[in-house]
């Protein structure tokens, strides 16, 4: 008697919609194996582009270098069923092994009496005319969900499948195999469309599969992913069942590769009174703020949680405000306060870098700070910080001559060019012309840094220029009757 034994084979979804099923080339499955492992290798110099203007907040960063999946062993949970057509009595729990190529012996002998796929999945792989329907798979949902194939088959027909369709769905899946798709590559797309397509007792039934788990999920690869669906999709009640199994572990999921977009997501969806968890944040706001995933979720703190709730915290980060400004994870912090923060907290910061404009400016990181304040200060603080720049030190040395040179500074010295208004515009211009000319006569160091600035500086000019012949009389003649100066 042949027995096939049901594997979980791995194959990620498309991130949106599904599309149409050409038949798949070798390339294209090589690439879809490669796609679901992404945070693995993600090591923290891996986060960020080594190029300095590294402006966008790591919080974008999701997928990472593709890694092999072949020594891969799924995560077993109490009560998590393996793969079985309904009716089989799972006879082929103890074949199963994820680690293995599909359409393998299971024990590497020459023997036929074990393979991995059923033959009506192998039908449905070799068959690319027929047309497949939901009906014709069922017996073998389970199956199917763990294939490469398979699974997108089923993404796309859930789709558009009628109620006792994905009922029947649903009944093949919730709840004996549940938690083991969920922790499946392929698997894992299957269960998050039964969340977006289900009806809402479908959605309680499956959640509810999940308690108890939910800190396990969180941390695995393909878990957290469902998690974090199940999040946009269940009633209050569960979502608040779900913060609670994280109450004491919260810092764990948050200096988590994969856990730290589970608690983002709570903190963006759930309601903030049932967020008990961010009180563990205080008196860590160094240390997260620090952190490549801590950093993100503090971020997503100040964006939804109420001004109760955030102003133990802010108040926290200003004790640090100098050190995170030069840190590579803590500047993106600061920047964002800077953009959405309370104006309070924002004149906080800038008065920090009142003083420090041009040691600041020198710095890697905090010369993205300089940046972000120069452009979301208001128009009197803006002018403070300019005109520190333009101010010579004792020694008598411009600041904008060093910072012309600075491999880093240069950029504050372009930004300030760009927001300048005014009088101040005039003058800041009136004294970087000058150094322009003899950095280009004596030095070709700074060529890439002298073509950026000079492109400002004529921007600049006919701007300048188009304002005041915009304010001129008839006669040439300024409204208060004062005549034009000559450029």
């Amino acid at each position: 008697m042949v027995h096939y034994a049901t594997a979980t084979p791995h194959s990620p979804m498309q991130s949106s919609g599904i599309a149409q099923m050409p038949p798949a080339s070798l390339s294209d499955k090589k690439r879809e194996l490669q796609y679901a492992i992404q945070q693995q290798q993600q090591l923290n110099h891996q986060l960020y582009a080594s190029v300095r203007h590294s402006t966008p907040s790591p919080h974008g960063q999701t997928f990472g270098a593709p890694l092999e999946y072949a020594g891969q062993m799924p995560v077993m949970m109490p009560g998590a069923a393996m793969f079985g057509a309904p009716g089989t009595g799972n006879q082929a729990l103890t074949l199963f092994q994820q680690t293995m190529n599909h359409g393998r012996k299971l024990d590497g002998s020459e023997s036929p009496s074990i393979t991995l796929r059923s033959p009506l999945l192998d039908e449905f792989r070799a068959n690319k005319s027929r047309k497949w329907e939901l009906k014709d798979i069922f017996g073998y949902v389970v199956e199917f969900s763990g294939d490469q194939h398979g699974s997108r088959f089923i993404q796309q027909k859930l789709e558009t499948a009628t109620s006792e369709e994905k009922q029947i769905v649903f009944d093949e899946i919730v709840p004996n195999a549940a938690l083991q798709l969920i922790q499946d590559v392929f698997g894992n797309y299957v269960i998050q469309k039964l969340f977006e397509h289900g009806t809402q007792i479908q959605k309680t039934v499956l959640a509810s599969t999940m308690e108890g788990h939910i800190l396990t999920l969180s941390l695995q690869m393909y878990g957290c992913r469902v998690v974090q669906k199940a999040v946009e999709y269940v009633l209050p009640e569960q979502q608040a069942a779900f913060v609670k199994e994280l109450d004491s572990h919260v810092l764990k999921c948050v200096k988590d590769a994969n856990g730290n977009h589970v608690v983002q997501k709570l903190i963006e969806r759930v309601s903030p009174e049932r967020l008990g968890f961010v009180q563990a944040f205080r008196g860590n706001v160094y240390e997260l703020s620090t952190h490549p995933y801590g950093c993100r979720v503090l971020q997503r703190c100040f964006e939804h949680l109420t001004e109760e709730q955030t102003r133990p915290l802010l108040d926290e980060l200003h004790k640090y405000t100098i050190n995170l400004m030069q840190d590579q994870f803590g500047n993106y912090v600061v920047q964002f306060v800077l953009e959405n923060g309370p104006y309070q907290d924002r004149l906080l910061i800038i008065a920090k870098l009142r003083g420090q404009m041009l040691q600041m400016a020198k710095h890697k990181f905090a010369s993205n700070v300089c940046e972000k304040a120069l452009v979301t200060a208001d128009p009197e603080n803006r002018h403070v910080l300019i005109e520190e720049i333009m101010t010579p030190k004792a020694d008598g040395v411009s600041p904008i001559v060093t910072m012309m040179k600075d491999q880093y500074a240069n950029y504050v010295l372009q930004r300030a060019l760009s927001v300048v208004e005014g009088e101040q515009k005039d003058v800041l211009i009136t004294k970087i012309r000058p150094q322009l000319a003899t950095m280009r006569r004596y030095s070709s160091a700074y060529s890439k840094h002298l073509i950026s600035i000079e492109r400002l500086l004529e921007k600049a000019t006919t701007h300048s220029s188009a304002d005041s012949a915009n304010n001129l009389g008839p006669e040439g003649v300024h409204p208060e009757g004062e005549h034009a100066h000559a450029p």
